[in-house]
């Protein structure tokens, strides 16, 4: 798994491109040329007015010479591909030219969200025939904001990325409230051991790393909202630590599903549950790891020549493969708990299994449902319904598992200290509710 998470670590800071809405880089007459119009950015503008388009260039003579401009396209659709250069140059609603230091375009109203895309005209964009003089390319600084709480057109965030800010700083709070609660009865467990010793371990450092990527993107997205580029490593960064959450969680479920099963008829009914491991479940495990992180680098590959997305937001066939892979591993791990289950005679063990069942499915299944219930939601709002919902939902299947097994290690610390094998039980006793 170290090795893995270094593989993964390489390959991802080294791939990711994170792209703000301060876009700083080169306007190109053979890119232009080459394209129909060279690709700038993309933008959505929030409902209303207040909306601006800032350009400043670092030599404004040469823009003049050139005949530069920029075109601004509201809703650029498939269709204007199958246009001639000229006629999909005409299509623009805005054209600013570029012949000043600064340039500003406000945006007028709007009645709902819109996508912008900026692209780069010259006057050799549409002259197939000549040959682009070598001209130097042109350097350009473009901003882009939303209107603020007060009217005023300084928020860099689009209308996808709006109250992602807010959310992480809500959730690295209730992080910190929830680590105040439960580090002392938590540390006490994992310093006792027992036979969930290493699978309380696993869930701590998944749930660590999820708070070590919520406090990455605040810290991104803090940066982000002031200057509009934030910080593109903290937001590899954390990517990469749910990536590494996510491959930790299905490595454990998989061998515990696994090894309780291979483990079934060889062992004494009365011996406590535990992480049984064998060649064959760690083989089923490292398998299933090594799927996803591979398609998760794909994915992030597959994005990096576009803005810098959530992988939550599923846009690629990489995505796709990886929701494909979720729905499998589901129905694979409710075949095997539905065989322990349907074999168990005691009801404790039973209700232990449902149990488990309930945190597994919620972490699985939670993002492609997530991704269909998210048709039925606006263009801007889809992103940030997938990640929102998956976090919270993630965290709720951690929490039902930490009661699962903090509760099975509780048991099993007082059944040891007796002769007698005791039953599987729940404990639901005032006395463990309170150290839990």
């Amino acid at each position: 798994m170290s090795r893995l998470s270094a593989t993964l670590a390489v390959a991802l800071l080294l791939s990711l491109e994170a792209s703000g809405k301060t876009v700083k880089g080169l306007f190109g007459s053979e890119a232009a040329r080459q394209e129909n119009g060279q690709f700038i950015t993309k933008f959505m503008y929030q409902a209303g007015d207040g909306g601006l388009l800032v350009c400043r260039l670092d030599n404004p003579s040469l823009g003049t010479e050139k005949e530069a401009r920029l075109l601004m396209y509201q809703d650029m659709d498939s269709d204007l591909d199958n246009l001639s250069c000229s006629q999909r140059l005409s299509r623009a609603q805005f054209t600013i030219s570029l012949s000043q230091e600064e340039h500003n375009q406000t945006i007028p109203r709007q009645s709902s969200p819109t996508a912008w895309q900026v692209l780069y005209a010259d006057r050799y964009t549409c002259e197939e025939s000549s040959v682009t003089p070598s001209y130097a390319d042109l350097g350009f600084n473009l901003l882009l904001f939303n209107p603020d709480s007060a009217g005023n057109p300084l928020d860099h965030f689009s209308a996808e990325e709006a109250g992602l800010h807010s959310f992480y700083f809500l959730l690295l709070l209730a992080y910190f409230i929830a680590c105040c609660i439960y580090f002392q009865p938590l540390y006490q467990a994992l310093k006792k051991g027992g036979p969930m010793h290493t699978v309380l371990k696993v869930l701590t450092t998944a749930l660590a790393l999820q708070g070590c990527s919520a406090l990455c993107n605040y810290i991104h997205l803090a940066r982000y909202s002031r200057d509009g580029t934030g910080i593109p490593l903290m937001g590899s960064l954390a990517e990469f630590w749910d990536m590494v959450s996510q491959v930790s969680m299905l490595y454990m479920l998989l061998s515990l599903c696994m090894g309780w099963t291979l483990s079934r008829g060889r062992k004494p009914q009365s011996r406590p549950l535990q992480w049984e491991r064998s060649p064959a479940s760690t083989a089923v495990a490292v398998g299933g790891v090594v799927t996803q992180g591979v398609l998760l680098l794909w994915e992030q590959y597959s994005e990096s020549e576009s803005e810098h997305h959530s992988y939550h937001a599923q846009r690629s066939l990489a995505g796709l493969l990886l929701l494909a892979l979720r729905v499998a591993l589901s129905l694979l791990l409710a075949s095997i708990l539905y065989q322990i289950v349907s074999t168990e005679r005691s009801t404790l063990k039973r209700d232990f299994y449902l149990c488990f069942a309930k945190g597994c499915f919620l972490w699985f299944l939670c993002h492609p449902i997530l991704v269909l219930m998210s048709v039925v939601f606006n263009d801007h709002q889809r992103e940030k319904v997938i990640t929102i919902g998956v976090i919270l939902c993630q965290s709720i299947s951690m929490v039902i598992l930490y009661q699962l097994f903090l509760s099975r290690s509780l048991y099993w610390e007082v059944s040891s200290l007796s002769s007698v094998s005791l039953p599987l039980t729940m404990s639901r006793t005032n006395h463990h509710r309170g150290r839990l």
